[in-house]
């Protein structure tokens, strides 16, 4: 088993440079979920490359996902048996608007069920892909925290959050204290 804490689930076109993920994925301990087409995502195969990223990490790795990534993660875990330690699920795309990208369909309708392990949804009041109340209806059916960065955009590289400290701790809180929150 590797020693990985944190792996990141990107999301649609993957995570480019600026991206906090890619910027946490040089800090010891992080590791990105990669996928086989980030431009064209199909959601089975996104699943799989979860469940093998997951299996070979162990189950005490927190899952840090973004947009597209977080839906993934719903829906992998409807169908996976392994066991993780948490998530952070920023920025959760609305996948039932008519204007949601064509080619991600295969993620829609997004899982409302409760996820089998500790979670925390981050979101934003001016986030284009998904309404507020929308991102609080997913932290409500998934029974994760809510935590709301105010105007924060979609919380990727266009937000300017650079290594976003904030998120770091929120990982943090599930890494050490995932039996209390």
């Amino acid at each position: 088993m590797e020693e990985v804490q944190v792996l990141t689930a990107p999301g649609l076109n993957g995570s480019g440079p600026q991206h906090w993920q890619t910027i946490w994925e040089n800090l010891p301990g992080f590791k990105r979920i990669e996928q086989n087409n980030w431009d064209q995502p199909e959601l089975k195969d996104w699943i799989k490359n979860i469940e093998d990223a997951v299996a070979k990490a162990g189950p005490d790795v927190v899952i840090a996902a973004h947009s597209l990534g977080c839906l993934a993660l719903a829906h992998w875990a409807q169908h996976t048996k392994l066991k993780i330690r948490g998530a952070l699920l920023v920025a959760p795309p609305d996948a039932d608007r008519t204007d949601f990208p064509t080619v991600a369909r295969s993620f829609a309708p997004a899982p409302l069920q409760p996820l089998p392990f500790k979670s925390i949804v981050v979101s934003s009041t001016n986030d284009q892909y998904a309404s507020l109340q929308r991102q609080k209806t997913y932290a409500e059916s998934w029974g994760s925290r809510f935590v709301n960065l105010g105007e924060a955009g979609h919380i990727n590289a266009e937000s300017n959050l650079g290594e976003w400290e904030n998120g770091q701790t929120l990982v943090e809180e599930l890494v050490r204290n995932w039996g209390t929150l």
